[in-house]
């Protein structure tokens, strides 16, 4: 007999895949097998925040369905575990479909779209009692033909799966191997907490500071759009580390909330999960992060001096012993909001001309 983890992960794998299929006509029993009715669901702007089964179909599900009529959900990555005693599943991957009508006010263009998501769902008693689900809603923009921001230091475009192709976790896994999966991710997240930007040496810093003890030397990061993927730990400082810390230097994160703890009170931050699934594992907060705004190169844009906070998600794994791949989904377009940068409104005047074809 397999764990609850496993009943769990096989669970939501089948039960989703359902409930794409369901259409408008059967999306409300399919959502009633998966949820719990008072069920949380949290996710990118301009979605955000949502409280029971009749609004998550209202907000998220019927308008994705009715842009997206063909829509199937394709799982890249699907692991489980616990933390500080609940349960989890958390997926990487894309919902991909012909975008036949406008969502969320972006225009439809009648072809291919690829929604590319990462999603950790609590679980009791075999339903979804909260789900954080951080879609790239920006990457639909620039899939639509749309881009509000400065070109993507990173490679943009569609993740590609684990290179191990093992990241559908439908089995137990090795207990001590997941243990040390997690282990090997919080002291590298350690490593970038001690990492003092301040008085740092820029690039060669970076590039050189302890962090690198963890990376596989082919390592890729794969980014949300807006910033993009990198290869290699000098990509990843170039494309990613080095504007981001510059930006926000000092950022607090993971274990670092300890250090702020008026914050953490009222902001709700700090991961809210943290396992390993075999070579796999997973963090995220809600928010994950607190920084202000204090340098340039982000995004394009310049210092605004804002506190910020960030709604982040990291997938690893964890191959060869080292950190092989990481996911990244971010809430690009809430942090921008907080910027001062209203990406929805700065777009609508385009949006309202209709898409590029």
């Amino acid at each position: 007999m397999g764990t609850r983890h496993l009943h769990n992960k096989s669970k939501l794998y089948d039960e989703f895949a359902k409930l794409v299929d369901a259409g408008p006509t059967g999306l409300s029993l399919a959502l009633r097998a998966l949820y719990h009715p008072e069920a949380q669901w949290r996710g990118s702007h301009p979605l955000n925040e949502l409280n029971g089964i009749d609004a998550i179909e209202d907000r998220v599900w019927l308008p994705l369905l009715a842009a997206i009529p063909d829509v199937e959900r394709r799982d890249d990555i699907l692991v489980g575990g616990r933390y500080q005693g609940r349960d989890y599943v958390a997926s990487i991957g894309h919902y991909c479909g012909t975008f036949c009508n406008n969502w969320l006010s972006i225009p439809s263009t009648g072809k291919m779209i690829s929604i590319r998501y990462g999603e950790i769902h609590q679980v009791e008693e075999g339903r979804i009692v909260q789900s954080t689900c951080l879609w790239d809603i920006l990457d639909v923009m620039r899939q639509a033909g749309f881009w509000p921001l400065a070109p993507s230091l990173g490679t943009e475009g569609r993740w590609p799966g684990p290179l191990t192709a093992d990241g559908i976790r439908l089995e137990d896994s090795d207990e001590f191997e997941s243990r040390a999966s997690i282990e090997q991710t919080l002291a590298m997240h350690r490593s970038l907490g001690d990492y003092d930007d301040v008085n740092a040496t820029g690039r060669d810093g970076l590039l050189t500071m302890s962090q690198k003890a963890y990376w596989h030397p082919r390592m890729m990061w794969y980014g949300p759009s807006g910033i993009g993927t990198t290869r290699g730990i000098q990509g990843f400082v170039d494309d990613h580390q080095l504007p981001f810390r510059r930006a926000f230097p000092n950022r607090k994160g993971g274990s670092q909330w300890d250090t702020i703890e008026d914050k953490r009170q009222a902001l709700g931050g700090g991961h809210f999960i943290q396992i390993g699934d075999g070579p796999y594992s997973v963090t995220s907060g809600w928010p994950s992060v607190y920084a202000r705004h204090t340098g340039g190169d982000f995004l394009g844009i310049g210092p605004t001096g804002r506190e910020v906070t960030m709604r982040v998600m990291d997938f690893y794994l964890h191959h060869e012993g080292l950190i092989r791949e990481n996911w990244v989904p971010i809430d690009i377009l809430d942090l921008l909001l907080q910027m001062g940068v209203d990406v929805f409104d700065r777009m609508q005047p385009f949006f309202d001309r209709g898409a590029i074809r």
